[in-house]
């Protein structure tokens, strides 16, 4: 019965924040399942996952109605992210959880930390340099992307280290694609965000599935958590009109240095 309220609930909040601060709002799923639920990360990230898949794959869809979703980028990055996915999960499954708490806690702090510089110079009008053209460049005569090998390279890259870290640690791998993205190709914001969905929607949902037929995905638990993230999703797109971006960036990367740091005090506790 805890569940059944509990875990909607957390899902909505998940959700308000994907909606607000985009797809990297999903790293907190896995904290706050781990604190909700006491279960070790293991447990919490395929719960995780199928949350993202869900509300991604829901962005992804709107993206790709506006015809900003690179499809055949995403396909591409998802492609090698399902391969190394699996491998994450089984390291999941026999790494201790303690290692695991400390290396998710690593990757909060670095995230908080990433987005709270982008708000203050969001938020001062200021953009870092861009030294040399990316790999990955628009044909804008006939608005696709030309293909080639270090462009390649660099997205194969991209979504096969957002795949491992997807299963390791039940995170979409947004805060991987997004700045992979920004680095490796001249697409614009919007395009970015829509294909990086794409790509969140098919790695997460393979690790989902993967974790479904391995018998380590709690759907009690899942499916309310993954309704309510995307009942959530809904509501935090209607805020995000009324609410300014860059200082919602800064609050949410300060709660999550501080779900950092509570991680790491309950691994020495």
């Amino acid at each position: 019965m805890e569940h059944f309220f509990l875990a909607p609930a957390l899902g909505i909040f998940i959700g308000v924040l994907m909606g607000l601060t985009g797809a990297g709002g999903g790293i907190l799923s896995v904290p706050l399942l781990v604190f909700a639920f006491h279960m070790p990360i293991s447990e919490a990230g395929p719960i995780a996952l199928s949350a993202i898949a869900l509300s991604a794959g829901v962005g992804a869809l709107i993206g790709l109605k506006e015809k900003v979703l690179r499809y055949k980028a995403a396909m591409f990055m998802a492609v090698f992210g399902l391969i190394l996915s699996p491998l994450g999960l089984w390291v999941a499954q026999r790494a201790p959880n303690t290692p695991m708490l400390l290396m998710f806690s690593a990757v909060l702090i670095y995230v908080s930390t990433r987005m709270f510089i982008q708000a203050m110079q969001m938020i001062a009008g200021t953009t870092p340099f861009l030294r040399k053209p990316p790999p990955c460049q628009l044909d804008m005569s006939i608005g696709k992307l030309i293909w080639t090998v270090p462009c390649a390279r660099s997205l194969m890259f991209a979504g096969a280290c957002a795949g491992f870290l997807s299963g390791l640690l039940g995170v979409g791998g947004g805060f991987i694609i997004v700045p992979s993205l920004k680095k490796f190709t001249d697409l614009p914001m919007k395009a970015i965000v829509a294909t990086s969905l794409g790509v969140l929607a098919i790695v997460s949902a393979g690790g989902a599935f993967v974790s479904l037929a391995t018998g380590i995905l709690d759907l009690s638990i899942a499916l309310p958590f993954a309704i309510g993230s995307l009942v959530g999703l809904l509501i935090g797109k209607v805020l995000e009109k009324k609410i300014s971006g860059p200082r919602i960036q800064q609050i949410f990367s300060i709660f999550t240095f501080l779900v950092a740091l509570s991680l790491i005090y309950k691994c020495f506790t």
